[in-house]
């Protein structure tokens, strides 16, 4: 994997890609924008030409970097531009990957782009912040890949788009149960595995992804089987190559962790 670091400068610099000795590092959670919005690893390594501090996506990065030096951390990971999209082998070891990734971090910084901090009157005319109303209803709560996102690491902090800490996974466990369905014992860490398939299954059932393939492909850290993608394939092939998956790591057959 490769990682990002925030320079003293304020630039981001990107590393190689790390198989052995990875530093501890943060990662971040988020929902995309359009594309063009995005900063893509290619904008990184023609960073003479590109300027991506100008793009909408690259408040998301600068977040997760200060954020992560406020943590004492050096590193961080965001998957828009830590991963070369442009090579299918690359994105495919990514995604079999990726909830690893997510599990071994040190911070989990979830960037909720639509919740901001407002302040209303109270009764007593003093001013409170209420922001739960928009947490609720959240975006982030309706994507595919967030889910392992919310439920393998074991530290989540939540942030409004200023950059406002909410709370974390286990402040906010009995709201996140409130609005995912997802156990609270999943939340607070209990091994997946104690949970079954349909279960499991159903805490994505209202979650969309922009490729319809995705839908099974975001699942394989969850039931911890990993498959080779096939983009083009449909959302129901995808799906029933996953069960089959799933059906030969419970009966013992060979698969290799993700």
């Amino acid at each position: 994997m490769r990682l990002l670091k925030l320079e003293k400068d304020g630039n981001v610099s990107l590393t190689d890609d790390l198989i052995e000795n990875i530093p501890q590092y943060a990662i971040l959670s988020h929902t995309w924008g359009k594309p063009a919005e995005e900063v893509a690893y290619k904008d990184l390594l023609m960073a003479n030409v590109v300027d991506s501090t100008k793009k909408p996506g690259y408040q998301k990065i600068k977040f997760c970097g200060e954020q992560a030096a406020r943590d004492k951390l050096d590193y961080f990971w965001v998957d828009t531009c830590c991963i070369d999209k442009s090579s299918s082998a690359e994105l495919s070891e990514a995604i079999n990957c990726m909830f690893r990734w997510y599990r071994n971090a040190a911070r989990c910084y979830v960037y909720l782009s639509d919740v901001q901090m407002k302040k209303r009157k109270s009764v007593k005319e003093s001013s409170e912040t209420t922001w739960e109303p928009a947490f609720r209803s959240s975006r982030w709560f309706t994507r595919g890949w967030t889910l392992q996102e919310l439920v393998a690491p074991i530290g989540v902090e939540f942030f409004s788009s200023e950059g406002e800490r909410l709370g974390d996974k286990i402040s906010l466990q009995q709201t996140l149960h409130e609005i995912t369905g997802i156990a609270v014992t999943a939340l607070q860490g209990y091994p997946l595995s104690q949970f079954s398939i349909t279960e499991r299954m159903s805490w994505a059932e209202t979650r969309r992804t922009t490729r319809e393939e995705d839908c099974a492909y975001s699942l394989l850290g969850i039931f911890n089987v990993q498959m080779p993608l096939v983009y083009g394939e449909g959302r129901k092939k995808a799906l029933d190559r996953l069960r089959e998956e799933i059906d030969k790591a419970l009966h013992g057959k060979t698969t290799t962790p993700s």
